[in-house]
């Protein structure tokens, strides 16, 4: 009788002390800020600058067309050049602003961005296969 209290005793205690660890943990990975990438290359960070993911999606997409030849290679690296132009461009003002760019600064560049996207979109739209009706 004593060794099963004795047991008991030890599993409850044990139970006890670290459920606030676990629970620390838990709080951890739902702020955000694991430490280990996952499999999908996220860090973890909710917010922050995801300039570099943005751009490689838009890489991605631009190889895609390339493959399926709705693109050259040459409009796809021109437009791969442009957007890296863009990205260093924002970055290097940035950085000489101290991390902070103003209203207008920010608002000039999404509009550039917006600008790029279009024109993506208007040279993948004069090579898409035309739908056929049923």
């Amino acid at each position: 009788m004593r060794l099963t209290t004795l047991l008991t005793s030890f599993a409850a205690a044990s139970l006890l002390l670290a459920t606030p660890v676990l629970a620390g943990d838990g709080d951890k990975a739902a702020d955000g800020q694991c430490s280990q990438p996952h499999a999908h290359g996220h860090r973890g960070m909710k917010g922050g600058r995801h300039g570099g993911m943005h751009l490689a999606r838009m890489e991605h997409r631009l190889d895609r067309a390339v493959e399926s030849g709705r693109l050259s290679q040459a409009q796809a690296d021109q437009f791969k050049g442009e957007m890296r132009q863009l990205r260093d461009e924002t970055k290097a003002q940035r950085d000489a602003a101290g991390g902070q760019l103003t209203e207008e600064q920010r608002t000039q560049f999404k509009e550039r961005a917006r600008a790029l996207r279009e024109k993506v979109k208007a040279a993948l739209k004069e090579t898409a296969p035309a739908k056929q009706e049923t």
